[in-house]
Parts: C-alpha cells; sequence; structure tokens
C-alpha cells in the first residue's frame, strides 16, 4: 500500500468511492462528481491535506485515508475504500500505517466511526485501539502512544 497526496486527476476514482451508496452508508449520502471535486479541493489540496489517496502495490487507487489532528495530542485516522477491494486487507494495512505516522509524530491515534459501522469497530479493537464512548453521535476509538 501506498499513501500519497491527492491531484485533481484523481476525481473519477474517487468518485466511484464517494458515489457508491454502500461505501458511503454510515459517512452521508452520495456525492456527485461536482461534490467529489469540491472533496478534492477542501481536503485533499489544502495545507496541510486532511486526506490523501490510497493506491495497492499495483498502482490501483482503492480509496483515501483520513490523516490530520484531531486534538493537540492526537491524530484522527480512518478510511474509505472501493468496494471491489473489501476484504483484502487494506483497511488494516493501512491503519497499521497510519499508526506509525501518527507515533512518528509523538500523537495517539482517534478512529471515529457511525455505532454501526462493525467493520471499522472489529479493525480498531483488533489494531489495539481502547473505546472510549459516544462523541458527537459517533464510536470514538483510541490508541494511545
Amino acid at each position: 500500500m501506498r499513501i500519497r497526496r491527492f491531484t485533481e486527476s484523481d476525481a473519477t476514482d474517487l468518485y466511484e468511492v464517494l458515489s457508491d451508496p454502500e461505501v458511503m452508508k454510515y459517512i452521508e449520502p452520495p456525492y456527485s462528481m461536482e461534490q467529489t471535486k469540491q472533496f478534492i479541493n477542501s481536503f485533499g489540496l489544502c495545507e496541510p491535506p486532511n486526506v490523501y489517496a490510497a493506491e495497492n502495490d499495483e498502482a490501483e487507487f482503492v480509496g483515501y485515508v483520513i490523516f490530520h489532528e484531531y486534538d493537540s495530542d492526537s491524530m484522527e485516522i480512518g478510511w474509505l475504500i472501493k468496494k471491489k477491494y473489501w476484504g483484502k486487507g487494506y483497511a488494516t494495512e493501512l491503519t497499521r500505517k497510519l499508526l506509525h505516522k501518527a507515533t512518528a509524530l509523538g500523537k495517539q491515534a482517534v478512529i471515529e466511526c457511525d455505532p454501526k459501522q462493525e467493520i471499522t469497530k472489529t479493525i480498531a479493537l483488533h489494531a489495539g485501539f481502547d473505546y472510549i464512548g459516544i462523541k458527537d453521535g459517533l464510536s470514538v476509538f483510541v490508541k494511545p502512544l
């Protein structure tokens, strides 16, 4: 897996992720192409970026990762993966990579998800995160340093 900066040319690949109702089930309503382009501009092309593109070893766009400051002690991490890549271990591998980046910055990691999002909960707990409760309607998991 490779994590890299977004480019404007990623819009079509990202649209495949953000327009899929199953992928977006616990996030928000599916995006239009215009919303996808706005997302890249607002969150991927800003300084510093809040999201990054994720590619597999064959350089195929598999989705995106969330990596930004959550609070002064923590980095929020997360991912959205194209449905055709579900079940291949990508989310687990991306979690490991993002944990490494957060630790290198001297920060703990936080994952937030919809309380019904069982797969994300499983990945977080398997990676050693502690469930700390519900905040603003989301389940919150923390991986201390």
